[in-house]
């Protein structure tokens, strides 16, 4: 399937066709994951359990300071 990206606002984005969406169980709530490898785009559906993982990761990193004194 060949997509072209369409305008919105000052920004671009794509149209994704409600047969696909619901092969994917995606609505318009669904946190989606945007990353790419150096050559294609990936959009992923984010998880509950990757959704949490993300969060506590991002948390450990800013507070991985705080979190090591307390392992002392």
């Amino acid at each position: 399937m060949r997509k072209k990206l369409s305008a919105v606002g000052n920004s671009l984005g794509i149209v994704i066709e409600k047969p696909i969406l619901e092969l994917l169980n995606i609505d318009r709530e669904t946190e989606l994951d945007i990353s790419t490898d150096g050559s294609r785009l990936i959009i992923e559906p984010i998880s509950r359990s990757k959704s949490v993982r993300t969060s506590a990761e991002k948390i450990m990193k800013k507070h991985d300071s705080t979190f090591r004194k307390l392992a002392k």
